[in-house]
């Protein structure tokens, strides 16, 4: 079955960097799409990244455009985000995510990251 993990969060203070893991399992990763999506409290989930199948192709929210990195290694069937001048508003569960060819979507259970002095 499919599985996504996330690791990598915690508590960073503002300008620090984290640097989120994805382990993907259940599916062959290395033709899909992948995507970092964030929920904060009392907010809707929102997209933070996406990165095409082979890697060359990103996209980002304006939010987070110039400080985060998506990235992923088909060998090893992770994907990535480097998170860099962190901010407050940056706190969130952040959830690991892709949609398959027939239509289902597969969360991980999300990573905690807090910004915060």
């Amino acid at each position: 079955q499919v599985q996504l993990v996330e690791s990598g969060g915690g508590l960073v203070q503002p300008g620090g960097s984290l640097r989120l893991s994805c382990a993907a399992s259940g599916f062959t990763f290395s033709i899909y799409a992948m995507s970092w999506y964030r929920q904060a409290p009392g907010k809707e989930r929102e997209l933070v990244a996406v990165i095409s199948s082979a890697g060359g192709n990103t996209h980002y929210a304006d939010s987070v455009k110039g400080r985060f990195t998506i990235s992923r290694d088909n060998a090893k069937n992770m994907v990535y985000l480097q998170m860099n001048s962190l901010k407050p508003e940056d706190t969130a569960v952040y959830y690991c995510n892709v949609r398959r060819s027939n239509g289902q979507v597969y969360w991980g259970r999300g990573t905690q990251v807090t910004v915060s002095s």
